[in-house]
């Protein structure tokens, strides 16, 4: 969601690849596609394969009844954004749905980063009031951005410790889970997170690795950032398990689903990640596991490109969801 399209309906690096798997494709003018990936054992036949399938997703999407876009706000000259009264009831509905789910189902540095934050309740935070937080604490700040935007621009903004928020929120037929990324789940999802060290680093890295990375392996690294920053868990041990993912957290449905223990729980492995299909218009079957938020560091120090090399010779495992009918 070209933002990948989520992740940020720009279909930013993460979050959009409009049914089946991942990770975001981006064409040669620098824009976003829809695509199904499928399980091959070597990359050559695994991009054809992906090229065939979007072709296929593009055809079936042209008879399908189009939703109405969703546009964000623009600032204006001091860099205040105007919401509408039913805008600001959405954000106080979903903030109060949430109070009541997230205490005992987020790990501990999100719900202190929530506390620095003081985030109101009323009305949508203006972004200028999160970046005095996350400021002070890892040197983060937030970029606001249309709804739209390109994978290099995604990366370029997270190598700069700058996080893309698209601002615009959700309408009430997509108040349980949404696609594209509102401000809603940049705000609430990830900034309390960007407050911790590790979480901050990681982005970063990720945002720097990005910039660098050819197109086949942006795909890949789709999965890394799906699996982690939008639907990562913590802690193996069930007692223990938390949400630190910005999907879930942002997502009320998938908040009370994501500890269920109707999911599968897979320990975390990058190779593992880095071949494991994903939806963005479902809600996951399959979440990963980090032993503690710290782990982020451990991922940060590793050859990721390395991995993402040996995924992408190896091809994707077969998908744990079911295909559509018309793919």
């Amino acid at each position: 969601m070209d933002r990948l399209s989520h992740t940020r309906s720009y279909q930013r690096a993460v979050s959009n690849t409009h049914k089946n798997d991942l990770g975001k494709k981006q064409a040669a003018d620098g824009s976003i596609t829809d695509s199904t990936d499928t399980n091959t054992t070597n990359s050559s036949a695994h991009l054809a394969a992906s090229r065939l399938e979007a072709s296929r997703l593009e055809a079936s999407h042209l008879e399908a009844p189009q939703k109405q876009p969703y546009v964000s706000h623009q600032p204006d000259s001091d860099g205040h954004i105007a919401y509408s009264d039913d805008e600001h009831l959405m954000w106080q509905t979903l903030l109060e749905r949430q109070a009541k789910q997230i205490p005992n189902r987020a790990c501990s540095a999100y719900l202190d980063g929530l506390t620095k934050l003081q985030l109101p309740i009323t009305q949508i935070p203006q972004l200028a009031t999160i970046d005095d937080v996350l400021q002070a604490t890892t040197g983060w700040q937030t970029a606001a951005v249309p709804a739209l935007i390109s994978f290099g621009k995604f990366f370029k903004l997270l190598s700069q410790r700058r996080f893309p928020v698209a601002t615009f929120i959700r309408r009430m037929d997509d108040m349980d889970y949404i696609e594209e990324p509102d401000i809603f789940h940049e705000i609430v999802g990830h900034c309390p997170l960007l407050t911790h060290p590790a979480f901050a680093a990681f982005n970063e890295t990720y945002g720097k690795l990005g910039l660098n990375a050819s197109k086949e392996e942006r795909w890949f690294l789709a999965r890394l950032y799906w699996f982690t920053i939008e639907f990562g868990l913590v802690g193996h041990a069930p007692k223990d398990r938390k949400i630190y993912g910005g999907g879930i957290l942002s997502s009320p449905s998938e908040t009370l689903y994501a500890l269920s223990d109707t999911p599968e729980y897979r320990a975390f492995d990058l190779l593992d990640v880095l071949r494991t299909p994903y939806r963005i218009d479902h809600i996951q079957p399959i979440y990963y596991v980090i032993d503690e938020l710290d782990t982020l560091f451990d991922i940060v120090d590793s050859d990721i490109m390395g991995v993402v090399k040996q995924a992408m010779s190896l091809g994707l495992f077969e998908p744990s969801y079911a295909m559509d009918a018309n793919c």
